[in-house]
């Protein structure tokens, strides 16, 4: 019952206050994660074996993920400052209100008109190239970092949260960094890398299932069920084929297709049904983020009550 109270406090505060605009603490984690980037990384990578690359990787996850794991446990085992810790670290590791601001700054942008002004918002939140994308393609990609971060950086956050406490939380949000910044299939990390990307993958593995589940359970059920079913096998994420077809799915719109990362145009699948995106349906995956979000909120404090009925009947 706790965890979930927790949580709701945690959902709560991030919606008034928003992220921290300094001093958040993974603006100091990732200088962390540079400094033992270049400690560990070989001069000469390439007359290193693939083995040993994938070694000194496993490593550094290992130092970057274990102290810090480490120090929530005992944190979390304080009186009353411990409990404290708990919502405060959940508060900062969910980033719903950030995600919801972004997004609905690229929809402001496309009410206005203001072409120009949408592709800059929605490069702060995309890895494509954005300078040359009509307005469809600008829908469709925020609608995809909408219901993607939805997933990596609300609900495994929260699943992590509610199944192991302020150190399952922590763990999480701390590799998920590191795969957002050495998870890349790029000459220099598609070994050094490796080991972060494949314990962030089994970290989402359940939460993203969820995910997908609780987005065609609040929008079109069938078509989500439908897409998720034939389509996410075919996208090249095994975590986020699930979210972003079900996603696409439940929103009745077309996602996936072309698009340009590094000056390189990727083909992608298509996931979803019926038609391309328009405007207005950023606003339609920010609710379906939002009532999900809600949505497990609900359930965790019903599971809690039912478990306190139980154990004090």
């Amino acid at each position: 019952m706790i965890s979930a109270v927790f949580l709701l406090l945690a959902v709560v505060l991030d919606r008034l206050l928003g992220e921290p605009r300094r001093w958040h603490p993974l603006v100091g984690y990732g200088y962390l994660v540079r400094k033992v980037e270049h400690a560990l990384y070989p001069a000469t990578p390439q007359a290193e074996p693939v083995w040993r690359l994938r070694l000194r990787g496993v490593l550094g996850i290992s130092l970057l993920l274990l102290p810090l794991t480490g120090l929530a446990c005992v944190l979390a085992r304080l009186p009353w400052l411990g409990q404290l810790a708990s919502v405060l670290l959940l508060y900062l590791a969910i980033g719903a209100q950030s995600l919801r601001e972004h997004a609905q700054a690229v929809l402001d942008a496309l009410r206005a008109g203001d072409l120009p002004l949408a592709r800059y918002k929605v490069s702060m939140i995309v890895s494509r190239n954005t300078s040359e994308l009509d307005e469809t393609a600008v829908a469709r990609a925020t609608i995809e970092s909408v219901l993607e971060n939805g997933s990596d950086a609300i609900f495994a956050a929260v699943f992590w949260f509610l199944l192991l406490g302020a150190p399952g939380v922590v763990l999480y949000r701390a590799a998920n960094t590191l795969d957002a910044m050495w998870g890349y299939r790029n000459e220099r990390f598609l070994h050094f890398g490796w080991a972060a990307a494949r314990f962030d993958d089994v970290l989402n593995l359940i939460p993203a299932r969820l995910t997908a589940l609780t987005y065609i359970l609040l929008g079109h059920t069938r078509q989500g069920w439908q897409c998720w079913r034939a389509q996410a096998p075919t996208w090249y994420s095994p975590n986020a084929g699930p979210v972003m077809a079900a996603g696409a799915g439940a929103l009745g719109v077309l996602l996936g297709g072309a698009a340009s990362y590094h000056g390189k145009l990727k083909q992608r699948p298509t996931l979803g049904l019926q038609r391309p995106p328009v405007a207005e349906d950023i606003a339609r995956a920010i609710a379906l983020v939002e009532r999900s979000l809600w949505l497990w909120v609900v359930l965790a404090l019903l599971a809690g009550l039912l478990n306190w009925s139980f154990t004090h009947a």
